[in-house]
């Protein structure tokens, strides 16, 4: 059990996409060593008009404000193998793609990057325009995995928060993780 998880969650759109991800990531804590979570400075504002306010005492993990480059995961000593980006804002994935670290959100995913690790980006935007693509290549061909927040609907979600776990799910399958959930030939 060496994986040590960074979560980033931005101020875009689908704040319940990180709400589960980090609801899901308690019952997981058992193959993680250490998870650490980072709000945008927009993330909370977004959350709450979409959620609710944050219950950042319920979060059972350390949280870093956006603006701490002396947190751990600012340097590839930390040894943090893994990042999820969730929600994505296509603003976080532009800087991260010109090599922008102008908060610790992107500079911990230049650190992942740079260190060969698992970067996990979660865009929620539709559609996309060119630039928007073009950011994705230059992120997917630097390393990165690009998950956009688009649920399956094989298992037959019924409710919101059932349609969007089937993105964590996945994405938490893509951080190497063991996760219980729908899988397709299995039931059908």
């Amino acid at each position: 059990m060496n994986n040590k998880l960074i979560i980033g969650i931005t101020g875009a759109s689908g704040s319940i996409y990180g709400k589960l991800l980090l609801e899901k990531i308690v019952g997981l804590s058992g193959q993680l060593k250490d998870v650490s979570v980072i709000f945008s400075n927009n993330a909370r504002g977004v959350w709450e008009y979409e959620l609710g306010p944050v219950d950042v005492a319920s979060i059972p993990f350390t949280i870093y404000k956006p603006d701490d480059f002396f947190a751990p995961m600012a340097s590839g000593s930390a040894g943090y193998t893994t990042m999820i980006i969730c929600p994505c804002s296509m603003g976080t994935l532009g800087r991260i793609a010109s090599g922008v670290s102008d908060d610790l959100m992107t500079r911990a995913a230049d650190v992942i990057l740079k260190e060969k690790r698992k970067l996990i980006l979660v865009p929620r935007e539709a559609p996309y325009n060119l630039i928007h693509l073009n950011n994705m290549k230059l992120i997917a061909e630097a390393g990165a995995v690009i998950c956009p927040a688009s649920p399956s609907f094989y298992s037959k979600p019924t409710t919101i928060s059932e349609a969007v776990m089937t993105v964590v799910d996945r994405v938490l399958k893509l951080a190497g993780l063991e996760v219980e959930g729908f899988r397709w030939g299995r039931g059908v």
